[in-house]
């Protein structure tokens, strides 16, 4: 099925497009997403949701089937499982990004071509649309708020006085790896409290929770790419 999903971006087209492929600075912006490993145009990760005490990971690999940077376009190509379940998704997910508002903000486009199997596939493609939606909106709104705050840490760096002077929590990257070198795994995302669902709604948990799992997965990987060579 094909989903057809758009976010705003505010910044320029060309500053967006860098935004975009750093995965130092746009991975944490994703709910229930953590990056594992990035090996040139290869990278793989996991995605976590929950429905009350029902909890699933998916994990899986993607790699760029192509990059235009002229075009402002990104095709991923990308397939994951749950670890726990024989639930499987695929897609191939295109991006582009478009200029908006006068050229001081940025339409980012995103077309998902998703396969998913078992649980995932009781669902059609309206619900599939709407936690996909839900999601990205959430991961735009959280990327806006990363944004001021390197506005304002910008802002304010010309006003510092001389001298050596702590870094602003702003400007100080998230860590990528803890104590123990390894990358830390992102809390898991509760779909009940993103798609505003009642417990009327509990008999739906389970096959809401895969079905959300998997789009997720698929717009997560796509969300969450290595950044781009300089």
């Amino acid at each position: 099925m094909e989903l057809e999903h758009e976010f705003a971006v505010p910044v320029s087209v060309a500053e967006a497009w860098q935004v975009l492929l750093d995965v130092e600075r746009i991975g944490p912006c994703m709910p229930g997403a953590t990056v594992l490993d990035v090996r040139g145009d290869e990278f793989t990760g996991t995605v976590k949701v929950k429905v009350g005490p029902i909890s699933m990971t998916y994990a899986g690999e993607a790699r760029f089937a192509e990059k235009d940077e002229a075009a402002r376009r990104v095709v991923i190509e990308a397939a994951g499982k749950e670890n726990r379940g024989s639930g499987t998704a695929k897609a191939s997910v295109t991006a582009t990004l478009e200029p908006a508002d006068g050229g001081s903000s940025t339409a980012v486009k995103v077309l998902t071509d998703l396969t998913v199997t078992g649980r995932p596939a009781q669902f059609g493609r309206g619900m599939l649309q709407d936690v996909g939606g839900k999601l990205i909106g959430q991961f735009a709104d959280n990327l806006a708020a990363e944004l001021q705050e390197d506005d304002k840490a910008g802002a304010a760096a010309p006003a510092a006085t001389s001298g050596e002077s702590e870094p602003s929590p702003a400007s100080t990257p998230q860590a990528m790896y803890d104590e123990a070198g390894q990358r830390p795994s992102a809390e898991a995302l509760d779909l009940l409290e993103v798609t505003g669902l009642s417990g009327a709604m509990s008999r739906y948990r389970v096959p809401l929770l895969a079905g959300g799992a998997a789009v997720g997965a698929a717009l997560v990987w796509f969300l969450v790419r290595r950044k781009r060579s300089r």
